[in-house]
């Protein structure tokens, strides 16, 4: 019988019993990643193809939101004289000065410590945290995943509507929204790393931002098509005052927001044109909406269980969970 110990047994049990039962929930979820590699993840070879994006956006990391996204909304603001589209540009204007607030935020890492020493931690600074029970970590982030869902989601519906102004619409609204989900996932990422003791500055932390970002840049990319179409349909459908059987077939969104509307109305309901066109830049609200909130959302979920892990094994000797040490060794 061998007189060595396990390390990974010994460690477990100079765990708290919170810790334990992370440790465990952790487990689980590495494990279950790394029986199904062929999901997207960290180390994907398309992932890897907008790695010249994600690096932009962690290399800003002290960071606001770049000017480049919204000196394009001020001169649409200006430029556009249609009543009717000047609510969505304000609205576009101030989510952007709301984003560069949070950004400048969630990147100090003095924050994170006024916070830690508010809740009666004598620290020096955050390096410090690793000391600490990793309790003492995650009641810094108390419901911040969902400040930053609905950060995420009011952002994307501002955009969403943005995306419904004629010609100029489409391209500083997903331009836009791209480059604003970039600063947001970074500076979550940022914030998180700091929860936890580690310094998103230095040039190996933000290894793993970027492979954060960077999936997010994918997630990302699903949502351009259906809200491309919905733009088309929004400028098709746009003083129309009759239906017809071209209007339904070029634009499918429209023709089902017709049967959904006469099912919702009394029976032999006919549905004016005019309505439909009243809905319609409300799915793009949702689907902007709904995409990015999603997106931090997977964003702060992932980053917060790899500092979790990494947290753990550091402080007990423990060796990496083997999906979380193969991401990590695709990295390098």
């Amino acid at each position: 019988m061998s007189t060595h110990a396990d390390p990974l047994i010994d460690g477990a049990s100079r765990m708290s019993a919170y810790e334990g039962q992370v440790w465990h929930t952790l487990n689980d979820h590495w494990q279950r990643r790394d029986n199904r590699r062929g999901l997207p993840n960290w180390a994907s070879a398309a992932i890897g193809r907008t790695g010249e994006v994600a690096g932009n956006a962690v290399r800003r990391a002290t960071n606001a939101v770049p000017e480049v996204v919204t000196e394009p909304i001020r001169r649409a603001s200006g430029a556009i004289a249609d009543k009717a589209v000047q609510p969505a540009l304000t609205a576009a204007a101030a989510m952007l000065e709301l984003i560069n607030d949070w950004a400048m935020e969630l990147n100090d890492p003095k924050n994170v410590e006024k916070l830690a020493r508010k809740r009666g931690l004598d620290i020096g600074s955050f390096s410090d945290l690793r000391g600490q029970d990793l309790k003492v970590c995650d009641q810094l982030l108390t419901s911040n995943t969902l400040k930053w869902r609905t950060a995420g989601a009011f952002e994307g519906g501002a955009m969403g509507l943005l995306a419904m102004v004629p010609v100029a619409g489409i391209p500083v609204a997903l331009t836009a929204d791209i480059l604003v989900i970039q600063v947001l996932s970074t500076s979550i990422a940022s914030r998180i790393a700091y929860s936890y003791g580690y310094d998103a500055k230095d040039p190996g932390e933000q290894v793993f931002i970027q492979r954060l970002v960077q999936r997010s840049f994918m997630a990302q990319a699903a949502k351009v098509k259906p809200l491309r179409d919905t733009a088309h349909a929004a400028g098709a459908v746009k003083g129309r005052l009759r239906w017809s059987d071209n209007l339904r077939k070029d634009h499918r969104l429209l023709a089902a927001l017709e049967k959904l509307m006469r099912q919702l109305g009394p029976a032999g309901t006919r549905v004016p044109v005019k309505n439909v066109a009243k809905v319609v830049p409300f799915v793009g609200v949702l689907i902007g909406a709904g995409m990015n909130s999603s997106v931090l959302g997977n964003v702060a979920a992932d980053a917060r269980r790899y500092c979790q892990t990494r947290f753990l094994c550091e402080k007990y000797g423990l060796p990496l969970p083997a999906a979380l040490a193969a991401d990590r060794h695709d990295a390098t």
